[in-house]
């Protein structure tokens, strides 16, 4: 059964927490003695209906504020399909919390209040969605029952929103209007909203397309860990064990091995459940081949007439996530390149981005906490990338404080030199 990851996104009290406790209880998905938690914590907070929102707010800080603070997941199932939901923070202090949940989404919910229309938030949120290239986004206005479920005041979202959003990249963008705390237009149509004829929201997540989102073209196999079993039963047994970052492999397949440029072919493809005739991305597999060459972590096994970009100097747009520090020119850090790890040099800030406005501040002194820039970087040993409009895998990267081992940075890269 396929696997729909999303996350939702939008500014504070927008709901979001509300419309996957509505998700979860309307699909069946809570336990009766959750339910009969989250009903008695709501009373004791002087709610007069049960606040589904408390489904995923488990922080205690973030029930006593009302407000959803860190990266929860959630994990439901349809007949149809298994979802991973993130549900990511809307405060502006927490972008690297959103930025952070929504990096492995196939599709990002934003939210919108009925009400107050779209905010700076909205914004924000569908920036990032871009940037992070998540190929569906769906705007969900909600609260309409707290306008009468008014089509003109949807279709002035609507309007505002595809507006803004024509600056961007989003390649699917559709509107659902909706009520998380009634259930309208959730996981049924709702008749209180009979002039919208499109699907309800969950029938949404259960037919877009996501196969063709992936990328089965480019084969990248980053090797993780040689196995290489220490007994008499296995002591010719050599294999590549890793999750598959891009296209198809299958015995019989040509391979080159980078850094080395040797090449060989797969003898055999092996998985949990025993040998298999192909992989692809993200399973995590061991690949074994026919000839005997010394590969070792941070390797790459790929196909002879497609290979990666292979270079010491990146473009990468970043985020910045450390409270303690900012980036300056000439800073040193440690770089996670998908099993690879290397010290970088952080060699020039090109600009900061405005991501409400979309300015681009040329050459600012430092990038803050939670401001999103183009940078240069030039790492001490060669790394092994395709763009990250390219391969989401192999084009992304985070950044390490050496010295505190604290993650400080997410990144895309955008270009080499």
């Amino acid at each position: 059964m396929e696997f729909l990851r999303f996350a939702t996104a939008g500014s504070v009290d927008d709901g979001k927490s509300t419309l996957i406790g509505r998700l979860l209880y309307d699909t069946k998905s809570i336990f009766q003695d959750q339910l009969e938690s989250v009903e008695a914590t709501s009373k004791q907070m002087g709610n007069e209906y049960t606040n589904l929102a408390l489904l995923t707010d488990g922080l205690r800080a973030e029930r006593e504020q009302g407000i959803t603070i860190d990266v929860a997941y959630r994990y439901f199932a349809t007949p149809k399909r298994k979802f991973i939901i993130a549900d990511t923070p809307g405060h502006i202090q927490y972008t690297r919390n959103m930025v952070t949940g929504a990096s492995t989404a196939d599709l990002v919910l934003v939210l919108v209040d009925a009400r107050h229309g779209v905010v700076e938030q909205s914004r924000r949120h569908a920036f990032l969605a871009s940037l992070l290239r998540i190929p569906h986004l769906v705007v969900c206005v909600n609260k309409m029952d707290l306008i009468d479920y008014d089509e003109k005041a949807f279709n002035e979202v609507k309007e505002e929103f595809r507006n803004f959003a024509m600056k961007l990249e989003i390649p699917d963008l559709s509107f659902i209007p909706i009520s998380a705390l009634h259930g309208d237009n959730v996981v049924e149509r709702s008749e209180k909203m009979d002039w919208y004829k499109g699907s309800s929201l969950l029938h949404h997540l259960e037919e877009v397309h996501i196969a063709s989102d992936r990328n089965h073209i480019d084969a990248r196999f980053p090797v993780q860990y040689v196995i290489r079993p220490q007994n008499e039963e296995h002591h010719d047994y050599r294999g590549y064990a890793g999750t598959i970052a891009g296209g198809v492999f299958k015995p019989g397949d040509e391979v080159v091995i980078l850094p080395s440029g040797f090449t060989s072919t797969v003898a055999s493809i092996d998985s949990y459940d025993g040998p298999i005739s192909e992989a692809f991305g993200p399973m995590s597999v061991t690949i074994r081949l026919t000839s005997d060459i010394d590969i070792s972590r941070g390797d790459m096994i790929c196909r002879p007439n497609n290979q990666p970009s292979v270079g010491q100097d990146l473009q990468a747009m970043i985020c910045w996530m450390s409270e303690s520090s900012a980036l300056v020119p000439k800073m040193k850090l440690v770089l996670k390149h998908t099993t690879k790890s290397c010290r970088v040099l952080t060699t020039d800030i090109q600009y900061r981005i405005d991501v409400n406005t979309l300015h681009r501040d040329e050459k600012p002194d430092s990038l803050k906490l939670n401001e999103i820039g183009r940078v240069s970087l030039r790492s001490t040993q060669p790394l092994f990338f395709d763009e990250y409009r390219r391969n989401r895998n192999t084009g992304s990267f985070i950044l390490v404080d050496e010295v505190t081992n604290a993650t400080v940075a997410a990144g895309i890269i955008v270009g080499s030199g």
